[in-house]
């Protein structure tokens, strides 16, 4: 009767403590499982950590050049236009040649070649307008103020003759691409960007 009664006592205690560690063991399940779920990042959490991480350009250098390049073919180095302009920067074949660049399916393939075709046709045509620059900049042709980034832009789009032509005669003389783009509106979009990391030269090279 003794052994009946204290086995009943062993297996009520066993099932207590069976029971006590199951729900600790749920309650210890349930904790983690909200934990994890807490941590878990919104979309609205993750959009600014994305956003801080996109190079801020504005209007340095950078940003000029990579305005430009965005207009002029997106962005993209191996793109030849309908016209036969090439690149990133949309270079003519007679351009290329001034800076002993003859090979073109090497140039599409060569993004630090173009950046610095670019560079240079910058240097030399900041060298051939260094009179308008200094004389033009600040004042507003057809209620558009006049900056070095801007007649950059424009003399890359039309060459240095037609914008020197332009800023001569005030505004009066224009001229428009093959696409439609003009003079008057390059200077207005690339207007105030700091280009004075670029050097007038008479004779830049691309190495």
């Amino acid at each position: 009767m003794k052994k009946r009664i204290f086995f009943t006592i062993l297996l009520t205690i066993g099932v207590f403590i069976s029971s006590f560690t199951k729900d600790k063991k749920n309650t210890i399940s349930t904790i983690n499982t909200t934990k994890e779920i807490a941590f878990v990042p919104t979309e609205k959490e993750i959009s600014p950590i994305k956003k801080s991480v996109i190079p801020f350009v504005g209007k340095s250098f950078n940003g000029f050049k990579e305005a430009l390049a965005f207009r002029e073919s997106g962005g993209r180095y191996d793109i030849v236009s309908s016209f036969g302009y090439l690149g990133k920067y949309q270079f003519g074949k007679s351009t290329l040649k001034r800076f002993n660049i003859h090979d073109t399916q090497h140039f599409l393939e060569n993004a630090e070649l173009q950046e610095d075709a670019f560079m240079a046709l910058c240097s030399l045509n900041k060298w051939i307008l260094r009179k308008e620059i200094q004389k033009m900049v600040g004042k507003k042709i057809n209620g558009i103020e006049i900056t070095e980034s801007g007649i950059l832009a424009a003399a890359h789009l039309a060459g240095s003759g037609n914008i020197k032509e332009y800023l001569r005669t005030n505004g009066k003389y224009r001229f428009t691409d093959g696409f439609g783009s003009s003079m008057q509106h390059y200077l207005k979009k690339f207007e105030g960007y700091d280009t004075s990391i670029i050097e007038a030269n008479k004779n830049p090279k691309v190495l």
